[in-house]
C-alpha cells in the first residue's frame, strides 16, 4: 500500500471514530434530558406546578405564612361592596389587612354606574342586589327598609366606628368657634357675614357637596340643619378635595366633612364647635398646630371628646347587611364582626376614626 493510500485510510478512520464519539455523546445528552423532563413533570411539589391554575393559587395562598385567618363564619368567594366615601381610609388601610390574612375572602369595591358613590347609593345598590353588603356613614332610612322588604329581605345596620363632622375655615379667620345653631343658621342662609358670629366684617361663603353626594351631607341636613333646606347662599362642590382647595384661598369660606379628612390638613383649619356659646370643643388635640408648622407637625383627632360625646357633631359608621339568610348576609356579618375585634378596632383607629369598643 502506497503512502498516500495509508494516509487516506487513517484519515477516514479518524473521521469515523470522531463521528461515533459525538453521536454517542449526543444520544446520552438527549437521553439525560428526557429523564430529567420526566422527573420534573411527575414532581407534585414543583414550585411552578400551579402557575396557570387560579384555584390552586388560592389554595397555595391559604397555606402561606399569612394564613392567620380566624374570622368565624367567613365565607369563601369574591363579594362586591361599596357605599360611603367616608369609608375610603378603611377600605385602603383596614380591609387590605383582612384580605391579606384571609385571602379566601375576596372583596371587590364596586362603584355605581350612573350615580355618585355614597352611603345612600350604596344602600340602593344593596337593595338592588348589586352589592353583598354596603358601608354607610348614616343610619338606614325607613323608606329604604320598605324597599328592601319589597325585595324579600330587611336591612340591618351594625355600628363599627365613630366619626366626627369637622367645620373647616380659612386659616386667617379669627373666631373662637361656632355653636351648632350658628352652623345651622349659616347653612340655611340666616347668617351671611362673619361679624354676626364674632368675626370681622366679611361675607360668608358656605360650601357643601350636594345632598345626593352621600351620607355625610344627609347626616348634616338631618342632625345639624334639623331637616331644613340649604340656603340659596350655599355653593356646591364636587368633592371634599375641591372644597378644601377653595377654602384655602377664600378668606370667608366654610365647609364641613368627616373629621379625619379635615383635622390633619395644612392649608385650612378646623373650628371648635359647641352646643352653647363659650362651651366650644375642638375636634383636634390641644394645643392647636398652626399651619406654619405643617407638615412637620399635624393636628391629631381629639379622640377622647369624640368618643365620649363632648364634641357635639358625631355619628357612627355602619356596615349595612341584608337579612336574607344567604351568603351575602354571612359575608356582611362576618366582615362587621371582624371590624369589631381588637385587631379591627385598632386598625380603624390607625385609619383616623374612633374605635367604638
Amino acid at each position: 500500500m502506497s503512502q498516500k493510500k495509508e494516509t487516506l485510510v487513517i484519515f477516514l478512520s479518524l473521521i469515523t471514530t470522531i463521528t461515533l464519539i459525538f453521536g454517542g455523546l449526543w444520544f446520552l445528552m438527549e437521553r439525560w434530558a428526557n429523564i430529567n423532563k420526566s422527573q420534573v413533570s411527575n414532581t407534585p411539589t414543583s414550585s411552578n406546578s400551579n402557575a396557570g391554575n387560579p384555584s390552586n393559587n388560592l389554595i397555595n395562598s391559604n397555606n402561606s405564612p399569612n394564613n392567620n385567618c380566624n374570622v368565624p363564619n367567613l365565607p369563601q368567594g369574591i363579594f362586591s361592596y361599596g357605599g360611603s366615601t367616608t369609608w375610603a381610609p378603611i377600605r385602603k388601610d383596614v380591609d387590605s389587612v383582612l384580605l391579606n390574612i384571609c385571602p379566601q375572602f375576596g372583596l371587590r369595591y364596586t362603584q355605581p354606574i350612573n350615580d355618585k358613590p355614597g352611603s345612600g347609593t350604596g344602600i340602593k345598590m344593596l337593595i338592588n342586589n348589586q352589592l353583598a353588603f354596603s358601608q354607610s356613614s348614616r343610619s338606614i332610612k325607613a323608606e329604604e327598609n320598605v324597599k328592601a322588604q319589597q325585595k324579600g329581605f330587611s336591612l340591618k345596620e351594625i355600628p363599627v366606628a365613630i366619626d366626627g363632622i369637622a367645620i373647616a375655615v380659612n386659616p386667617q379667620l379669627n373666631i373662637p368657634g361656632l355653636t351648632v345653631a350658628q352652623v345651622k343658621d349659616i347653612y340655611t342662609g340666616k347668617i351671611t357675614n362673619w361679624k354676626d358670629v364674632g368675626g370681622v366684617d366679611l361675607p360668608i361663603q358656605a360650601l357643601s357637596r350636594t345632598q345626593e353626594s352621600g351620607g355625610t351631607v344627609e347626616f348634616f341636613v338631618e342632625n345639624v340643619l334639623n331637616k331644613e333646606n340649604f340656603g340659596k347662599n350655599v355653593i356646591y362642590m364636587g368633592t371634599t378635595t375641591e372644597a378644601i382647595r377653595k377654602i384655602a384661598t377664600t378668606p370667608g369660606g366654610i365647609y364641613y366633612a368627616s373629621a379625619p379628612e379635615i383635622v390633619p390638613q395644612c392649608t385650612i383649619k378646623s373650628l371648635p364647635v359647641g352646643r352653647k356659646k363659650g362651651e366650644f370643643i375642638a375636634p383636634y388635640q390641644q394645643p392647636y398646630v398652626p399651619t406654619s408648622e405643617c407638615p412637620i407637625k399635624l393636628n391629631q383627632l381629639n379622640v377622647e371628646d369624640l368618643r365620649n360625646g363632648n364634641y357635639p357633631i358625631t355619628r357612627n359608621l355602619f356596615v349595612i347587611v341584608k337579612q336574607n339568610s344567604q351568603t351575602d348576609q354571612q359575608a356582611g356579618e362576618a366582615y362587621a364582626n371582624w371590624l369589631l375585634t381588637s385587631q379591627g378596632q385598632e386598625l380603624i383607629e390607625k385609619a383616623g376614626f374612633i374605635r367604638i369598643k
